[in-house]
């Protein structure tokens, strides 16, 4: 397993501390079916950011778009742990699908020595304190 050399290249990113281990995150970004480059987000004209929302994915050299649910059923989510439960330090790959772990939406791969639950769960706002 590669790890990415920047941000660039990445869909998806965490470094987390999970009880007495460790999870360190990525996707890709795809490349491009017709000039093999990285593709993203849609972009806003207007103000030139990425439409978090977007129902497509474009190349932003050829401007080629390709639906959002072509190209996420192909990417894959890739772990490097060290187990929460037994200590073990691996490299893992997971689909890119959120399933509900313990209530809260996670990325779920399995330890390879203990074979217990891990989850990337989705970070969540935490609720405003009141004056």
């Amino acid at each position: 397993m590669k790890e990415p050399e920047s941000m660039d290249e990445l869909l998806f990113f965490t470094n987390r501390v999970v009880d007495n281990g460790s999870i360190k995150a990525w996707i890709c970004r795809p490349p491009c079916p017709k000039c093999n480059k990285l593709m993203g987000k849609s972009i806003n004209p207007k103000t030139g950011k990425v439409i978090k929302k977007a129902e497509d994915y474009e190349c932003p050299s050829c401007g080629f778009k390709q639906a959002k649910a072509d190209v996420e059923k192909d990417l894959r989510v890739e772990v490097i742990y060290k187990c929460p439960y037994c200590q073990h330090e691996g490299e893992t790959t997971t689909e890119h699908v959120r399933k509900t772990w313990q209530g809260v939406p996670s990325f779920i791969f399995e330890c390879q020595e203990c074979g217990q639950k891990i989850g990337i769960t989705k970070k969540m706002k935490s609720p405003k304190k009141k004056k």
